[in-house]
């Protein structure tokens, strides 16, 4: 692993909640950033060219590189998010990649393994209609993995209301509640949800 996948990169981030549990090394944890993270990743590394298996073992190195170096990731503003971290880390492998698969190209040179090295840093392209189906995907999986945590009707009342758009006031009729805890269960699942995913 290089000092270099440890960086800070860009935008968005992760829960510092989900952080915690990923220092304090849980099982459960890792596998919810690989299930969230995973075929994010995956896709930065097919959308660099890499064919399935290339894409595959970038991930693995990827997220080997995320266990070493875990506790120098600081989510101290804004700017400084876990997934703009991991683009970083997945970048710095696939510079790497493409270097053992040129055999260590000269700087000078013009070559097509050359190229595509220059070519890494811009991928994946911002706002894409791709970008935003991953996004669609990381927060209903981030759902998935938290709806566990709530009662059944606090989270028929949340999905009525954030996902259905039905008025609370009948949502409330439906379940035996007041319109206030229905509002207040939307509140509490999107602020768990926050605390999954950030600002994605």
């Amino acid at each position: 692993m290089n000092q270099s996948d440890c960086k800070a990169d860009a935008p968005d981030s992760t829960s510092t909640s989900l952080l915690q549990r990923l220092r304090a090394r849980e099982p459960a944890a890792w596998e919810g950033l690989c299930q969230l993270y995973g075929p994010l990743v995956y896709r930065w590394a097919r959308s660099s060219g890499l064919q399935d298996t290339d894409a595959a073992d970038v991930v693995q190195e990827a997220f080997q590189s995320v266990a070493g170096c875990l506790h120098r990731f600081q989510h101290d503003g804004p700017t400084d998010s876990f997934r703009g971290w991991l683009l970083g880390i997945t970048k710095n492998k696939l510079r790497e990649h493409f270097r053992a698969m040129a055999g260590h190209p000269a700087g000078a040179g013009g070559t097509d393994a050359q190229q595509q090295l220059l070519e890494v840093p811009e991928i994946p392209p911002d706002s894409t209609s791709d970008d935003l189906k991953l996004d669609v995907v990381l927060v209903h999986r981030a759902l998935a993995l938290i709806q566990l945590e709530f009662e059944e009707r606090t989270w028929k009342a949340f999905w009525r209301s954030a996902v259905d758009g039905q008025p609370a006031a009948d949502i409330a009729k439906e379940l035996g509640m007041t319109p206030r805890a229905v509002r207040q269960a939307k509140y509490r699942v999107l602020r768990r949800l926050r605390q999954e995913l950030g600002g994605e």
